[in-house]
């Protein structure tokens, strides 16, 4: 048989379709609208199950000014700021010592709770009943929740939080209750409601004020900014309010400890300076009287002076050597904040003074640098490092000092020793009253300068002030930080947005079925000579309403006429026309499309005849109401004459040949040469010889019929064919030398879901140019359709 022409193919040319993306998404816009409902009530379920946290914030200012500290040669300069002054700070003011002092004034031992429909509810500060404590240990008892419920108004049941499972017990107002390991009693009626407490030790508090944040209100200012998260607003200010109050308080005690510990150490002196004075003062009196002597002369009295002074020098410096002392002490033990006694504070020069300083800072970098690294960590070893410098310096310092002090005290025992030698050339009656004199003056004088030492002592010690002062107390705020509404619900419609985009993108990934003309185009050379829409009515199982061409003015029917048209251009050469129609598998359509065909071109006039060539299940007998007991096999197999087969559709004007009895050998009856003779029969008499064949990816029944026919076209259903079914095409034309391959796309209709996000621009010379056909998407409305889908404002236009 002759074969026809070459049919020109050319790469296809495809697009970005911005609408089509747009029309992907907007065709399952119910997705996404459900996707965001759900997550809307999720977010409202959050929102109503969230404990609420609230923000409290006050501020702090430091009293200290901001020395600029100039160390020794040996050491490098080094700013001293108030940043690193407020970090330091920080970790004093959230110590235990401050935090537990500050729950003290907070009325803490008994916390009450009220349980609503969703959460339970902190009452503090309210108390709803008086609760007495009569005995409690301070340790060992229950901090579980004691569940109460008023009965009337003289009993209430209440629950053992050690025994969850027990019931609730009653008991009358006032009666004492021994529970938990304590004993209490309900002094006031329980209001109605589901009522809680539990009793609360100190300790318990410590992780609520942890959540405690002190940052730098500015920079290069003084001022420190707290912060105080809690479920509780007005807690939350209470605490705060009380751990500031506290760390003003603790930094008070602080700076007045050096004056105090001085205070002390004079106390103790003064005690034993006391007694040894009234000793002294009584042997002299006594001595005086036995031997009668009233006074000395003015040498002995200049004597006595001196050596009184002397004794009132060397007690100075000793005191001052027990300064010497502590400090070397804090230098070599503490790893915290070195204060500097009053004894020897204004005897240090500004190099010891300047280091004192740089030590302290280092001290307060080193804990910085420990909360963001390892002890063992270069940077903490560098602080470390120049921790050991600084307190080399300060000890070479205190150790310079100390020697010259010690220095000082030699050389007033000196004095002391040449004065006791004058006292010794004075006779025995007089020595003796000259030494009982000299030590009741030593012992005057000695207490009087205590006595002038701590009165300076206690005045420093009431002229000192803390280091910090309030600037803005703490107030409760009710707007909740963490379930936060407006944001709950913003996250979840952005959420649910992208959850029903995404679910559109999963079942187009997942899809691999072929449901637009553009992919096809994409992934095959072979021609599309058209596009035939999805059948406007219901298809029963033998596809008897294919016969007839229903709703002739529908885009069904029009896009049916698309392809009979093209059809023309195939093999058009020939004046009649062998045409087979394949598909991969079965179930595409291709004895559907077959048929329609059949009668398009029977409405024209064409003398057309169908052939049933699928041997081993074909149903098109039931399309012409016939019986299988006979056709092209009995024909084939030399059972039946060609006359004895042929079926006259008089109603279509269309010759039909049914696939007769199922023979045992179908594909080997296809390739006899009896076959070849009946198609070249039937070419004679027919103007269309339409052969419906078996699927190729199932069976190879249909390959010597292809190899023989005029014009093959090969059937892709939307929503069934495959993505490997459009390579197909080509591949045959490849393998057995075909030029007369085209691909006729069935049931295609407007599901955008599954349409690629490109389109082929034909009117540019992209793809094969010589067949036009079109998906007859997008014209409705147009008015030329009986089955389009008029869009509102066309009613309204119409009315």
């Amino acid at each position: 048989m002759e074969k026809a022409e070459d049919l020109e193919v050319k790469a296809v040319s495809q697009q970005i379709d911005f609408y089509k993306i747009f029309r992907v998404f907007w065709s399952r816009w119910y997705w996404i609208a459900g996707c965001i409902a759900i997550a809307i009530v999720v977010a409202k379920i959050k929102v109503l199950y969230t404990q609420p946290i609230y923000q409290t914030g006050a501020s702090l200012k430091l009293q200290d000014s901001n020395p600029s500290v100039s160390t020794n040669n040996q050491m490098p300069t080094q700013v001293y700021n108030y940043t690193d002054k407020i970090q330091a700070e920080s970790f004093v003011i959230r110590s235990n010592d401050v935090v537990l002092n500050a729950i003290a004034h907070l009325d803490y031992k008994i916390s009450y709770y009220l349980k609503g429909r969703i959460r339970t509810t902190e009452l503090y500060p309210n108390i709803p009943f008086q609760i007495e404590i009569i005995q409690q240990d301070s340790v060992n008892f229950s901090r579980g929740l004691y569940n109460i419920e008023a009965i009337d108004n003289k009993s209430f049941s209440i629950s053992d939080p050690n025994n969850e499972k027990a019931k609730q017990t009653v008991h009358r107002y006032g009666e004492v209750l021994n529970m938990g390991n304590m004993q209490f009693r309900i002094k006031s009626i329980v209001p109605k409601g589901d009522y809680s407490f539990k009793f609360n030790t100190k300790e318990d508090f410590i992780g609520r004020a942890m959540g405690l944040s002190v940052a730098e209100a500015a920079r290069f200012t003084n001022v420190m900014s707290l912060s105080l998260t809690d479920g509780n607003p007005v807690f939350a200010a209470d605490m705060l309010n009380a751990i500031m109050k506290e760390y003003v308080r603790y930094d008070l005690i602080q700076r007045q400890r050096s004056a105090k510990q001085t205070v002390q150490f004079i106390d103790t002196q003064l005690g034993f300076i006391n007694t040894e004075a009234g000793k002294s003062g009584n042997t002299l009196a006594n001595y005086k009287t036995k031997n009668k002597m009233v006074d000395l002369g003015s040498a002995t009295t200049t004597t006595i002076g001196k050596l009184s002074d002397f004794e009132k020098q060397k007690t100075e410096l000793n005191i001052k050597q027990l300064a010497i002392k502590q400090l070397e002490d804090q230098v070599n033990n503490n790893r915290s904040k070195i204060e500097i006694g009053l004894d020897i504070e204004g005897d240090l020069n500004s190099g010891l003074g300047a280091l004192v300083t740089q030590l302290n800072t280092l001290l307060a970098n080193r804990i910085l640098k420990l909360n963001q690294f390892n002890a063992d960590s270069q940077p903490v070893k560098q602080i470390d490092q120049q921790i050991a410098n600084v307190k080399a310096s300060i000890r070479s310092n205190v150790q310079a000092m100390r020697r010259n002090n010690e220095q000082t005290i030699r050389y007033i025992d000196s004095q002391i020793s040449g004065v006791n030698q004058n006292i010794s050339t004075i006779p025995a009656k007089e020595q003796n009253f000259v030494k009982l004199s000299t030590n009741f003056e030593v012992n005057n004088k000695v207490r009087s300068y205590l006595s002038e030492k701590k009165l300076e002592a206690e005045m420093n010690a009431a002229a000192t002030v803390s280091g910090a002062a309030i600037v803005n107390l703490a107030y409760p705020s009710y707007y909740s930080i963490s379930a936060n509404s407006n944001k709950v619900y913003t996250v979840a419609i952005l959420f649910g947005l992208g959850a029903g985009m995404g679910l559109i993108l999963l079942v187009r990934f997942l899809n691999p079925y072929i449901y637009d003309k553009e992919t096809v185009e994409g992934l095959t050379n072979t021609p599309i000579i058209g596009v035939i829409r999805k059948f406007p009515d219901y298809i029963d199982q033998d596809n008897r309403q294919a016969l007839s061409i229903a709703k002739p003015k529908s885009v069904f029917a029009e896009s049916v006429r698309s392809v009979r048209t093209n059809l023309s251009f195939l093999a058009s050469h020939k004046k009649s026309k062998v045409i087979c129609i394949t598909s991969e598998i079965s179930g595409e359509g291709k004895s559907f499309v077959t048929v329609n065909l059949a009668g398009t071109l029977a409405l024209i006039e064409k003398k057309v005849i169908l052939i049933a060539a699928d041997l081993r299940k074909s149903r098109l007998h039931k399309v012409f109401g016939s019986d299988n007991r006979r056709g092209l096999s009995s024909v084939l197999s030399g059972q039946h004459k060609l006359e004895d087969v042929l079926i006259h559709d008089e109603v279509h004007h269309i010759d039909f040949i049914p696939s007769g009895p199922v023979p045992p050998n179908p594909s080997e009856l296809l390739h006899t040469a009896a076959m070849r003779d009946l198609l070249k029969t039937l070419e004679k008499e027919y103007d269309y010889v339409l052969v419906d064949t078996a699927p190729v990816g199932l069976v190879s029944d249909a390959i010597p019929l292809i190899r023989n026919s005029d014009v093959n076209l090969f059937v892709i259903r939307s929503g069934v064919s495959q993505t490997r079914a459009a390579a197909i095409p080509e591949r045959l034309s490849r393998e057995y030398g075909l030029s007369n391959m085209a691909i006729v796309l069935n049931a295609f209709g407007d599901d955008a879901l599954y349409s690629n996000y490109y389109t082929t621009d034909y009117s540019r010379g992209g793809g094969n140019s010589t067949y036009y056909y079109s998906d007859y998407s997008g014209y409705s409305g147009s008015g030329y359709y009986d089955d389009e889908n008029r869009k509102w404002w066309m009613f309204w236009k119409k009315k």
